[in-house]
């Protein structure tokens, strides 16, 4: 049976909201965007978790909150994959029980299976741990810098965090990162500049240097979404076969549910920042039980244009973050909305072994 690389329970990313002077000095209540309200989920060893949802649902800041790029703001996030030593493991539960977030043997029961509760790591180890969990970024146009070349920009992590007895020994591993993205001969591309490759090319680059620290976790924030369609089938066998060689994990965001049937193990559907429908790939997309998750299915482009199925367009816009609606956070713009809908927030209803959804339409309560 394979353990859990990542558990997350119940975590949550609330940004402030800037107030002006006058507001202020008038009113004592603090808000906050609630980009992340309290999601579970586990990521079993090289399994491929797939987050889905429209834009603005916190599906990005879930994966920076996981490498603490985004601070937590409640919750907790443990790592129980490769590159974890019995000191560091011991010294983050010591830490969480020091401050009243962890009790004793929750502690204990985290150190005897090898887990790490990576929100109350002190920096100086979060930064040895992120060289097991690595990201691979969005926009190849924005997160390379201009004026590097691609070798500077593949070895800065092994700068960083102080790798490599020499340059050789880091020119070889740069080597082999940029063979292992498929950019061979990597000799051809180590002196160029991001504006003398491609759209695809430039991503394989930022995929190097996620792969140059040798990561079990990888966070993919919609990798092939800013590439024309005929690379993006590349871009997805690649870090499939990167995942066969290397045994990676991934948590793999994206807003296009196609790419996540033919890519993903399991699916999670978030929706204002909470997950409302968590499942098998292959179980929510032909079985959804959410509305929303019907919803977004419904729209996607079918391969046979002869195929007619009915769309389900959804009305009005997603509710502002700082003012979550109270009950159901999709009640707003459900078909299907009842009182309860509007007054009581659903809990999570398992519809077989593995796929649960938030919402009353699947409770007994709701069917009553």
């Amino acid at each position: 049976m394979a353990t859990n690389v990542i558990e997350v329970k119940n975590l949550q990313v609330w940004f402030p909201v800037r107030r002006g002077f006058i507001e202020s000095l008038t009113s004592k209540e603090q808000r906050w965007v609630k980009a992340v309200d309290g999601i579970s989920f586990q990521i079993k060893e090289r399994e491929i978790f797939c987050l889905v949802g429209e834009s603005g649902c916190g599906k990005t800041t879930t994966g920076k909150a996981i490498l603490r790029l985004e601070e937590p703001t409640g919750g907790s996030v443990k790592y129980a994959g490769a590159g974890l030593t019995p000191a560091l493991v011991k010294e983050a539960a010591t830490e969480a029980v020091r401050k009243k977030v962890m009790k004793k043997d929750e502690a204990e029961k985290d150190v005897a299976k090898g887990a790490v509760e990576v929100r109350y790591l002190h920096k100086a180890k979060m930064k040895a741990l992120r060289q097991k969990m690595q990201m691979i970024f969005q926009d190849p146009y924005e997160s390379l810098n201009p004026k590097q070349s691609i070798y500077d920009i593949v070895a800065e992590p092994l700068v960083v965090n102080n790798l490599g007895a020499n340059e050789a020994e880091r020119e070889t591993r740069v080597k082999k990162a940029l063979d292992d993205a498929g950019l061979r001969p990597p000799k051809d591309f180590m002196w160029r500049f991001p504006h003398e490759v491609s759209g695809g090319q430039r991503q394989r680059v930022g995929i190097a240097g996620a792969l140059v620290l040798d990561p079990a976790f990888l966070v993919a924030d919609e990798p092939v979404s800013m590439l024309d369609v005929s690379i993006r089938s590349e871009i997805l066998k690649l870090m499939l076969d990167l995942r066969e060689k290397k045994g990676l994990t991934y948590l793999f965001i994206t807003h296009d549910l196609g790419v996540a049937y033919v890519f993903s193990d399991r699916i999670g559907i978030m929706y204002l920042g909470k997950i409302v429908e968590l499942g098998p790939t292959e179980e929510v997309i032909k079985g959804p039980r959410h509305p929303y998750t019907k919803a977004l299915i419904s729209v996607v482009p079918k391969p046979d244009p002869r195929m007619k199925t009915e769309k389900i367009i959804l009305k009005g816009e997603r509710p502002d973050p700082a003012h979550i609606p109270p009950g159901c956070r999709f009640h707003p713009r459900c078909p299907f909305a009842m009182e309860i809908c509007r007054v009581k927030e659903p809990t999570p209803l398992f519809v077989s072994q593995e796929h649960w959804v938030s919402c009353w339409l699947e409770s007994g309560e709701a069917k009553q």
